[in-house]
């Protein structure tokens, strides 16, 4: 159909596009990646940003925010400092702007947008991939609310605040203490060293909004049984004030196989014949469509995806207590992954960025990621469910932490629930992943407190995954595996009865490259190598050294890291992924034996 915008309007478009392309540059002297050229204010983030509940109709509002920096009590500022690129966070070159707010600051936000006038009658939403950490929203003047935490998303409905027509105005304003405060935080740092890095503030997650019914979907619980082929769907509702139904129906490609219908509040059970079982070697996936119903009429669909596998420890034909996927005994081995970006921080520049880090870790020869004091979008997990990779899910830490062989950490009360709150969250978001297959609540003594406690509500709350109750120090006892660090190892516990053996952190061969480095000098690894030769002959040691372990009962291995990470030099690939810096079909050929069946 021809377009029938007039052509001064196409004009005038391109000429508003160029402006704002012109009012944004990425910070010079920051180490980009390849993808930075494929970022601009009209073309940031543009992916559905929630794979696993898809409407059709919704407004991408990434792109040119005004930003301001003003001290913590102050109220709204009357003028704007300038332009800042959401959702890259302010501290980052892709922002624009590359500036530390502080925890005695906060960073404001404004940005007019329009509601289209078809989306009157019903409901609009405001959505916030993650911001970090305590976020405050007024549409139109009319405060929405506050929320707290810095990894988990989170919706407004912005209608009665809408102007009826016209323009409409956002204002977010967002305070991050960063490690001043006891908040889960990864590894941000007012004063980056060794292996903590840069501090990030504000939105860091693609923000838009949606049309939806004053009734509608606001969350799916998808939960699958391998053992008898079916897929328990929970909905939950938004507006619901009459009798309403549900409808869920799981297809193969076109092919329907199966379909369930029933009342509101409560589950759909599924039942699939000879159902497809997702794993690494194939991640099979269901396609997913829930729809609401009130008096026989759709009011709401959502499309969505679903993979059926089983996580376990359970004892092996020798006895050994492994972790076992699908009811079978499978070695898991792959990176400690950051998901740190030299020009984006804790935002890749693009999906396609984003996906890499995935595909590269599949092309070599790895099933696993431990995603490390970090929550990732909602994408990232997407590409893991969709690509085939295992996923050990760390809480971020925060804090302060104990020695391995102190006593749990006495936490504040407003710090204990603010970790249980964000552990809660972190959970809720991610559960429909047939990715994730681990929680990982404590990582080395960080913030470690009532380790009991938290394992076991994990357990309750979540009984279709595996708990490693703290990784690499101040065992407790507790979870489903004993986790072991060594660097550069490889080690193992002892073999336990009823829990499996695993090494939650090795390796840490690091290796600069020149050109490809965040800071030129103070480069920090576990163990240096003076070239690529020396670190794929190193390499290929720890592999031999490794597969001995297996055959004695170690479950699973993980090595540190993906890429370097500001000035630590560990990775397999350089902080830019310009460079693998092993040949990937030889990385490859050293990673098959692992898998082999033990004798």
């Amino acid at each position: 159909m021809p377009s029938r915008i007039p052509f001064l309007a196409l004009l005038n478009m391109a000429l508003l596009a160029s402006m704002a392309t012109a009012q944004w540059q990425p910070v010079e002297d920051t180490l980009p990646t390849r993808w930075a050229n494929d970022v601009s204010p009209d073309k940031c983030l543009p992916e559905y940003p929630r794979p696993q509940m898809v409407r059709e109709t919704w407004t991408n509002l990434n792109g040119l925010w005004h930003y301001a920096i003003q001290p913590r009590g102050h109220d709204e500022p009357a003028q704007f400092d300038g332009r800042i690129l959401v959702p890259f966070p302010i501290e980052s070159a892709l922002s624009g702007v590359k500036q530390r707010v502080g925890p005695e600051n906060r960073l404001w936000y404004r940005r007019i947008f329009d509601v289209p006038q078809a989306w009157r009658g019903g409901r609009v939403l405001l959505h916030f991939g993650a911001v970090d950490w305590q976020c405050e929203a007024w549409v139109n003047g009319t405060k929405l609310g506050t929320h707290r935490g810095g990894y988990d998303p989170f919706t407004f409905d912005i209608t009665d605040a809408l102007k009826p027509g016209g323009p409409q105005e956002i204002v977010v304003a967002v305070w991050d203490p960063t490690d001043t405060g006891q908040q889960p935080r990864g590894k941000q740092v007012r004063k980056p060293r060794g292996i903590l890095y840069t501090p990030v503030t504000g939105i860091w997650q693609t923000v838009w909004i949606e049309p939806v019914a004053k009734t509608s979907i606001a969350r799916l619980k998808i939960t699958p049984h391998t053992d008898d082929g079916t897929v328990v769907v929970e909905v939950e509702l938004a507006g619901a004030d009459k009798e309403l139904s549900i409808a869920a129906v799981a297809r193969d490609g076109k092919q329907v196989v199966a379909q369930a219908t029933g009342p509101a509040g409560q589950p759909l059970r599924l039942t699939i014949d000879h159902p497809k079982l997702w794993s690494p070697a194939d991640p099979f996936l269901y396609d997913l469509t829930v729809s609401l119903a009130a008096d026989g009429k759709i009011v709401d669909e959502v499309k969505s995806y679903c993979g059926l596998r089983k996580i376990a420890v359970e004892k092996d034909a020798h006895g050994v207590a492994r972790l076992m996927l699908n009811g079978k005994p499978l070695f898991q081995y792959g990176f400690l992954d950051q998901g740190w970006w030299p020009d984006g921080l804790y935002t890749a520049p693009t999906d396609e960025a984003l996906r890499y880090d995935v595909e590269m870790t599949k092309k070599i020869g790895m099933n696993l990621i431990r995603k490390h004091v970090k929550v990732e979008p909602a994408r990232w997990y997407y590409h893991c469910d969709r690509l085939g990779l295992l996923v050990w899910q760390d809480m971020p830490s925060g804090d302060r932490g104990i020695r391995p062989k102190e006593p749990d950490l006495k936490r504040s009360k407003e710090s204990a629930d603010q970790f249980r709150a964000e552990l809660k969250a972190m959970i809720d978001s991610l559960y429909n992943s047939p990715a994730v297959v681990m929680w990982v609540p404590f990582n080395e003594g960080w913030g470690q407190f009532e380790t009991g406690a938290i394992t076991d509500w994990i357990k309750r709350y979540d009984p279709t995954r595996l708990v490693d109750s703290a990784s690499g120090w101040a065992d407790r006892g507790t979870g489903d595996v004993y986790d072991k660090h060594a660097y550069p190892g490889p080690a193992m516990f002892p073999i336990e009865p009823n829990r499996a053996s695993v090494l939650g952190e090795f390796g840490g061969l690091g290796l600069p490259l020149d050109g490809h480095l965040w800071q030129i000098k103070r480069h920090w690894g576990y163990r240096n190598m003076k070239d690529r030769a020396e670190l794929a002959e190193t390499y290929r040691g720890l592999m031999q050294k490794l597969r001995p372990l297996v055959e004695k009962g170690l479950s699973a291995a993980v090595y540190t890291q993906t890429t370097d990470v500001e000035g630590e030099v560990n990775g397999l690939m350089t902080y830019d992924r310009a460079v693998l810096k092993i040949d990937a079909a030889e990385l490859r050929k050293m990673h098959e034996p692992l898998y082999a069946p033990v004798p």
